[in-house]
């Protein structure tokens, strides 16, 4: 299990009760859009509002605690920060499954005259429940 408040702090914010909850939250689901995030919070802080969420998301981005993942016409999700990897999600369910970029696809991405600092991939397709059903 995570220490959120641990990763907090290691990120130079404070570890607040909203925090903590928002990091279970993403952490539990993988990846969650703010309202989803918001939905699963308030069961256990129902005080809490939605631009509370909001403004420490984006805080939390800020520090590189957790990382946007855009998706293409629909609302972005959330993730905990880890190491590069690609995002493969199926077109039909929505599901986000995460593939780890192995030494092989770093050198597919090595692109001349350009230091790639960091990458996110988004592959788009149907998963294998998912093809089991057509």
């Amino acid at each position: 299990m995570t220490d959120y408040i641990e990763l907090l702090k290691k990120n130079d914010l404070k570890a607040t009760i909203q925090r903590t909850g928002i990091l279970k939250s993403i952490d539990n689901a993988g990846h969650f859009s703010i309202d989803e995030i918001y939905e699963d919070v308030k069961e256990h802080y129902p005080t809490l509002s939605l631009a509370t969420i909001y403004k420490n998301i984006i805080l939390m981005i800020q520090q590189g605690v957790i990382v946007e993942v855009p998706i293409n016409g629909e609302k972005s999700k959330y993730e905990l920060k880890k190491d590069d990897h690609i995002h493969l999600i199926c077109k039909s369910c929505g599901k986000i499954k995460d593939k780890e970029i192995t030494k092989e696809k770093e050198q597919i991405l090595s692109i001349e005259n350009f230091q790639i600092t960091n990458a996110q991939i988004n592959l788009y397709g149907i998963c294998k429940e998912c093809q089991s059903k057509i």
